[in-house]
């Protein structure tokens, strides 16, 4: 059980996240059928749906902001300031997370790459913004290998030619895909780093103490 409850939160996000992800498989399943049967078209099996190009389009145009929103949180949050936010670092202190990790090279509960220092640790200090950078651009390209698969078929059924993923690139419909999920995923940033200057959520760490004044910042 204290298995469990120290890693509550993960298995929780996950079930949320396996449970929606396959509601989507399956709701645009029925949806790209109830298409085809509007053209004329035989339905087609939830295998050919699950491997076109019109699911994988849906599924990492979606990732690719998410990953985007939060590696840019990452990154900017470690620059930036919001006085009163519980989303930001304290100005008028210095924060832990500034402290230089190459002090606790010699404390044996430090990760490893604190430790061995040297490139290792040049990485490791970076490390969370890299990763989201990484998963962003392999959701930036599987989102463009996606949306041109499934634009050619459309082309295709119009009796025009595929395009490939380069073009594919260069079409307005893409970056409309893709700045449509942008923008909302920065507002939704934008509303939790003010929201949080006055409005509280008693027992969430994204949340200041209900009794601290507007004016302090984080926890």
């Amino acid at each position: 059980m204290q298995c469990l409850k120290d890693r509550g939160l993960s298995i929780v996000l996950f079930i949320l996240f396996a449970a929606f992800i396959v509601g989507h498989a399956i709701a645009g399943y029925r949806a790209d059928n109830q298409q085809r049967r509007e053209h004329g078209e035989s339905p087609g099996t939830l295998p050919e749906y699950l491997t076109g190009g019109e699911f994988a389009e849906s599924v990492f145009e979606n990732w690719e902001s998410e990953f985007l929103q939060m590696g840019m949180y990452v990154l900017l949050t470690s620059w930036l300031i919001q006085r009163g936010s519980a989303e930001s670092k304290d100005p008028d202190r210095r924060s832990e997370q500034d402290t230089d990790p190459r002090r606790h090279r010699d404390d044996r509960r430090a990760p490893w790459p604190v430790r061995r220092g040297g490139v290792s640790l040049a990485l490791y200090e970076y490390s969370l913004a890299i990763a989201f950078g990484l998963l962003f651009a392999l959701s930036f390209a599987l989102h463009a290998v996606g949306g041109a698969r499934a634009y050619s078929q459309e082309r295709l059924e119009h009796g025009e030619g595929p395009i490939g993923t380069l073009a594919y690139l260069g079409t307005s419909r893409f970056w409309f895909e893709s700045f449509q999920n942008w923008q909302s995923e920065f507002l939704a940033v934008l509303s939790i780093v003010l929201l949080s200057i006055v409005l509280r959520q008693r027992g969430s760490p994204q949340s200041k103490p209900v009794h601290a004044p507007h004016s302090q910042t984080g926890d």
